[in-house]
């Protein structure tokens, strides 16, 4: 649950130039194509991922302020899919879900593979909570 409206939400969710300065792993995220709205459609992510930096370009569908959904088009990872779903709780708060799937393309012990997985959407999904509540001090 977030102290965020879902637009407050969504305002995060669509600021990708700002990634790189809440998202821990991230360094870079630049908007190649936007939408009719102005939005990024295609969006192109680079991650430090300590050995090596991995590179992947997202293409997103909105359903503003209920959330969004994106897939892998381009980069180094086979797959990536996921949503953000927001949920109104009324007065103020949000429940935000994330899916996640994440095909990286190359083989990474299944153990270490699902830890690591599971550890980067939790962190994402906790930057996230930290920069909507953020903002919503400012």
């Amino acid at each position: 649950e977030i102290d965020g409206t879902p637009e407050e939400c969504m305002a995060v969710l669509v600021d990708f130039e700002a990634y790189p300065r809440w998202s821990g792993p991230l360094t870079d995220a630049k908007i190649l194509e936007r939408d009719a709205a102005g939005r990024g459609r295609t969006v192109e992510f680079k991650l430090d991922m300590k050995l090596r930096e991995i590179r992947y370009v997202l293409q997103y569908e909105y359903d503003p302020p209920r959330g969004a959904t994106w897939h892998s088009v381009d980069g180094d990872v086979s797959s990536v899919t996921g949503r953000y779903q927001f949920e109104d709780l009324g007065k103020g708060r949000t429940r935000a879900t994330c899916n996640q799937t994440i095909d990286l393309g190359f083989w990474v012990p299944g153990p270490i593979r699902r830890l690591a997985e599971r550890q980067a959407l939790r962190d994402s999904v906790t930057e996230f909570k930290t920069e909507v509540e953020r903002r919503r001090k400012q």
